[in-house]
């Protein structure tokens, strides 16, 4: 009873089992009725008759009671009922019951002998509810006259009285049969219902924009499944809330620093820093670096609309490896000399050509290597290496001597807009380039992991496919 179907299934078979002992019920009583009954009203009167026939023969038995109680002896034991002479009044010559020996001269009390006695000449049958009480038939002598009457008695009256009971019992059962599986049906539908109205009235809550509350995870298995995919929808909801704002906040300060700043430079050039032609240079290369800046960063947002609506898009070139590095590490080999960082790179010479899209490749490589010298003090190192694995992969590897990543925080780095304690020590960046950086790996067919130890740095390496026929098109 764990699941929906089951209790449906379960729901359809209780009309039929409330159903079932009703007809059965009914043939049963139709089969004591019409078919027991007539057939045991038969056979009594056939049995009756014969009795009768013989004993219209014998007229002493009539007058003399041992003979005929001798009669009902002999005749007795080729009946299956129980047999009793009465004289013309209604009183017992004899019977074939060893209990009635008491009753012998007693006017017996029967419905079918007073319409015998009042004038009426057919058989009677006398019957008491279900069952047939006895059969009685007048006993015409050889002078036409009447002799008496001969009357059995069903042996099975008392149990037909015990079995009544029974079905009175039967009955009740049945009735409290019913009631159960009418509760039982009220408690499962209400088990499927009160789960589904919980879950149906906390979406209508979320799409009124109202405050969302996890729903219990209970009923049915579907109805739980139900309820734990929206906790998680909510949930989901709720982070993106929460990236949206993080992500406002973020270009807010993002946007602003670099306006400010060109804004500054451009209000020095205008009040006359402009003559002077070295200042004049510096400013002017002062905003082109802040232009560049906002320029990775309009990338970065690029790369995080393409991971959202799915469009990111590969062109891929067979792209010499070795060469393709030194160009991507160029610049940022300049900006470690800058901080003062070791640069030490090795790529080997003899590395296979890589389909792969070269821009993006560079996106992701560039991410890595920017976090790199970003978390490196100056005077430590950054090492870039690049190898083949198993002879289908190409591993890009990157490590910093930064402060390195806890590791309650390494399955969350990823995540965008994350920032971890180390990172939150830096103002620039917003959380971004790890995220797309794992993007553009696995659209590539391959993988980008993380090695890390508190106070030791960080190592990542970026895996890619060698085949072509391994690669990942993003459609």
């Amino acid at each position: 009873m764990k699941s929906l179907r089951s209790r449906l299934v379960f729901s359809h078979i209780i009309p039929v089992l409330m159903i079932l002992p009703v007809i059965v019920a009914v043939l049963v009583y139709l089969v004591e009725t019409q078919v027991l009954l007539s057939n045991i009203a038969t056979e009594l009167t056939r049995q009756a008759v014969l009795v009768a026939n013989i004993a219209g023969d014998y007229t002493e038995i009539w007058v003399d009671a041992s003979r005929a109680q001798a009669f009902v002896s002999r005749v007795s034991p080729g009946l299956t009922a129980q047999v009793q002479l009465l004289d013309t009044e209604g009183r017992i010559l004899s019977s074939s019951d060893p209990t009635d020996a008491d009753k012998i001269g007693q006017k017996v009390n029967s419905p079918g002998l007073g319409r015998l006695l009042a004038g009426d000449t057919r058989t009677q049958v006398n019957y008491s509810h279900t069952t047939v009480e006895d059969v009685v038939v007048p006993v015409i002598t050889g002078s036409n006259q009447l002799g008496g009457f001969v009357r059995m008695n069903n042996p099975f009256a008392g149990i037909s009285a015990r079995s009544e009971q029974l079905r009175t019992l039967s009955l009740a059962v049945l009735g409290g049969g019913l009631l159960l599986g009418v509760v039982l049906g009220w408690l499962l539908a209400s088990s499927v219902e009160r789960p589904l109205r919980r879950t149906t009235e906390a979406v209508n809550r979320l799409a009124n924009g109202g405050g969302g509350q996890s729903v219990p995870e209970s009923g049915p298995e579907e109805v739980r499944m139900l309820a734990r995919a929206f906790n998680t929808l909510q949930d989901k909801l709720h982070t993106l809330e929460e990236n949206r704002s993080r992500l406002l906040a973020n270009l807010v300060h993002e946007l602003g620093r670099p306006l400010g700043a060109m804004q500054s430079a451009v209000t020095a050039l205008r009040s006359g820093a402009d003559e002077d032609v070295q200042l004049r240079r510096e400013l002017l290369s002062g905003i082109s670096d802040e232009l560049s800046r906002l320029k990775l960063l309009l990338d970065d947002l690029a790369r995080l609309h393409d991971q959202v609506v799915g469009t990111l898009e590969l062109s891929y070139q067979s792209v010499d490896v070795s060469a393709w590095m030194h160009r991507t590490l160029a610049t940022w080999e300049k900006a470690a000399q800058e901080k003062g960082v070791d640069w030490q790179v090795d790529i080997p010479a003899d590395l296979p050509a890589v389909q792969m899209d070269p821009d993006r490749m560079a996106q992701a490589l560039g991410n890595l290597v920017s976090n790199a010298v970003r978390y490196t003090p100056g005077g430590r190192v950054v090492r870039v290496g690049a190898g083949v694995e198993d002879g289908k992969s190409l591993a890009l590897k990157v490590s910093d001597s930064g402060p390195g990543i806890e590791s309650d925080e390494q399955g969350k780095v990823f995540k965008p807009f994350f920032r971890g304690k180390a990172a939150k020590r830096f103002s620039d960046g917003m959380g971004l380039g790890l995220t797309i950086a794992q993007e553009l790996a696995q659209a590539h067919g391959g993988e980008l992991t993380l090695e890390s130890q508190p106070g030791q740095g960080s190592t990542f390496t970026l895996r890619i496919p060698i085949s072509p026929s391994n690669a990942l098109s993003i459609p």
